[in-house]
């Protein structure tokens, strides 16, 4: 069965590109994720719980830099040049993950103080929870879009037509 670019990124070099590209990422942004949630609804603001969502987000935002700009060069501009995108699925796919960079750089540089500076207590913690929440939608989009068989958005094929269970 064809795949995206995407999961075949996720399915060769095992467990490998599996550990760098998705399972490193989604672990500290779920760290970041569940941390918050605790965070918010005990309003324990500061303490280890914080700490850890601090470190989590940052180091999130570091890495997934490295993995956005490595991706860009190596798949993207190359794909791009070449005509070598499997369709829309594709596309959507390796842009809704390499959109992920958006919130988690985002996150990184809220903690490290080097945006939102001017916002109070109240404004930064919900902007941190905004771009938590912009990283879960991008990143199941991926995910969603990336499962797909590309040949069921393309055009010409019927949908449901390149593959039937039986």
């Amino acid at each position: 069965m064809p795949m995206t670019h995407y999961m075949e990124l996720l399915a060769v070099n095992q467990p490998w590109n599996l550990i760098i590209f998705m399972a490193i990422p989604v672990i500290l942004a779920e760290t970041v994720a569940i941390t918050e949630l605790f965070i918010l609804f005990s309003k324990q603001y500061q303490g280890s719980l914080r700490t850890v969502n601090r470190v989590a987000s940052i180091a999130g935002g570091v890495y997934f830099t490295g993995v956005f700009i490595h991706l860009l060069f190596n798949a993207v501009i190359p794909l791009t040049v070449h005509g070598g995108w499997r369709g829309a699925a594709d596309v959507i796919a390796v842009s809704s993950y390499l959109a992920g960079i958006v919130p988690l750089l985002g996150l990184a540089l809220l903690d490290l103080g080097l945006i939102g500076r001017k916002l109070d207590a109240e404004g930064w913690r919900k902007r941190h929870t905004l771009f938590v929440a912009i990283f879960l939608v991008v990143a199941h989009v991926a995910m969603i879009f990336g499962m797909l068989d590309p040949n069921l958005l393309m055009s010409g094929t019927p949908a449901g037509m390149g593959h039937m269970a039986h």
